[in-house]
């Protein structure tokens, strides 16, 4: 069997691995051999297009250019083949040791805590559809121990990057978020840390040892994926307090945080909630604390045919009806409203584990790529 990184993580035999290993083969000829062939195929597309109306090609005319031909076919088929075997997989492997795995989690040492409501009610947007695919997505709980949603979202993840987060740890993005305040907000010292829409953790665990002796607290829809985030920040001796919450509106006290940020969580969340997010961002936040956003690194208004096309299958096939939404959300303007200060976005460079003192991160260049560059909305909170 496969060592795993933290206890709670699970493990694989080797039949399982040649299971992965078929995810991985799969995912990497897509990357390597279809995306470069269809990115060729929807710029001659968006070429024709532009020549029949005189203006740049539309999403709905590259769908209709590129609907019935093959290539286009194949590479929606494989894309979400590719999800569907990742998820069978990463199941396959966590159902086996579900029980064990369970027994880990009860004995996590005694550090942080995790607060879950059996009152609590999902979004709708997030109830209406098992997010990326995810077979009962975030929030699916099947008992009062249950960690079977965490643990397939953690052994998935770095399936779905083949290992281009963070390896099993899955954390480039917490560090991310740190190269992005060093860069911007080097100056902040924060006492309480709130990660909206944690997952399992993986970066706020990343974000918390950075600020040791910060309160660390972690929100998120499902009571499963927050008792798995728990066992494994606790086995990792990091504490933090999770709770079962949802971002546009918490239990927490106003200005009771001095740093609040989420890690792709605003694309997974509709048009209509982000603002009221923004908002409560605000009222958490103490004067002088800071709010940071990092998103896919795509912009609806510097997005070639292909990243459009990329953006239209997340939208359509792979169950993230909010994907175009946010790439071209003014998420600036958001913040402004919502009456923060100090407001930026922009292309940040990616950190692939801790930021040493003396690297730098670029923040506002170009778009260096996906895994290189993330997309990050950030602002603070006026002293007064």
């Amino acid at each position: 069997m496969t060592n795993s990184i933290h206890p709670v993580m699970p493990s694989s035999t080797h039949d399982e691995v040649a299971e992965q290993r078929f995810v991985i083969a799969l995912k990497t000829f897509i990357t390597a051999e279809l995306d470069p062939a269809l990115r060729r195929e929807t710029d001659a597309a968006a070429r024709s297009a532009s020549a029949e109306n005189a203006s740049a090609a539309t999403l709905p005319q590259l769908r209709r250019k590129l609907a019935s031909r093959p290539l286009y076919q194949n590479w929606v088929s494989s894309m979400r083949a590719a999800q569907e075997v990742m998820w069978q997989a990463a199941g396959d492997c966590v159902d086996r040791q579900l029980p064990e795995l369970e027994t880990v989690a009860k004995a996590a040492p005694n550090v942080g805590s995790v607060r879950t409501n059996p009152d609590f009610e999902v979004p709708r947007y997030l109830a209406a559809s098992d997010t990326h695919m995810m077979p009962g997505s975030y929030y699916t709980d099947r008992s009062t121990t249950d960690i079977r949603q965490g643990a397939l979202f953690d052994k998935a993840a770095s399936l779905y990057s083949l290992g281009r987060q963070g390896g099993q740890m899955n954390d480039m993005r917490g560090h991310t978020v740190i190269a992005h305040l060093r860069e911007r907000f080097p100056d902040l010292k924060p006492r309480r840390i709130l990660e909206m829409g944690c997952t399992v953790g993986n970066s706020l665990c990343a974000v918390a040892q950075t600020f040791p002796n910060a309160e660390a607290h972690g929100i998120d829809v499902g009571a499963g994926l927050l008792r798995y985030a728990h066992a494994r920040a606790a086995h990792l001796g990091v504490p933090v307090h999770f709770s079962q919450q949802s971002a546009e509106q918490t239990d927490f006290e106003d200005a009771s945080f001095d740093l609040i940020f989420s890690c792709a969580m605003l694309h997974e969340t509709s048009t209509k909630a982000v603002p009221r997010i923004f908002a409560e961002c605000y009222r958490l936040l103490a004067p002088g604390g800071v709010v940071v956003h990092l998103e896919v690194p795509i912009r609806a208004s510097e997005a070639t045919p292909f990243d459009l096309v990329r953006a239209d299958f997340e939208t359509r096939y792979n169950n993230e009806p909010f994907w175009l939404g946010a790439v071209s959300a003014d998420y600036e303007a958001i913040a402004r409203k919502a009456g923060f200060q100090e407001i930026a976005a922009g292309f940040q460079d990616a950190s692939y584990g801790a930021p040493r003192a003396d690297q730098r991160f670029e923040f506002g260049g170009t778009n260096k790529g996906v895994y290189r560059s993330w997309y990050i909305a950030s602002a603070r909170k006026g002293a007064s």
